[in-house]
């Protein structure tokens, strides 16, 4: 999952605290995570302080590897490319490049503001899809 551009999605002032925002994000899909879902997501910059790489709460946090444009579009094509099944994962982006990437390589992509109304309003566990 494209963190960055999910968070972007909701015009809610989470620019004004990029951190908080990027750690509600995880908050909101834990409930994914606990319901067997397997959710990697990626986001764009420095670890936010208490968010850093690894598991929270079954979320993997990862941090883009690199700084610059297009940096977290390359960790999360690099973790497309690593799966053994790239199309029993959905990668959730509405960056239109990221997004031919992910979909030459044979995985599934949902926009990130869908997503995000879908991961608003439903209860955990109704979607069995694994999310990256």
């Amino acid at each position: 999952m494209d963190g960055t551009n999910v968070v972007g999605s909701r015009p809610d002032g989470w620019w004004k605290d990029r951190p908080g925002a990027f750690r509600r994000l995880v908050d909101a899909l834990q409930p994914l995570a606990a319901a067997g879902d397997e959710v990697t997501v990626v986001f764009d910059g420095r670890p936010a302080p208490g968010l850093e790489a690894g598991d929270h709460g079954g979320v993997a946090v990862r941090w883009a590897e690199r700084r610059g444009r297009d940096a977290a579009d390359d960790t999360v094509v690099a973790l497309v490319e690593a799966d053994a099944d790239p199309g029993a994962r959905v990668v959730v982006t509405s960056d239109r490049g990221l997004a031919a990437r992910v979909e030459a390589l044979g995985a599934p992509v949902e926009g990130a503001g869908g997503f995000r109304r879908r991961l608003d309003a439903q209860s955990p566990g109704t979607d069995k899809r694994p999310t990256m």
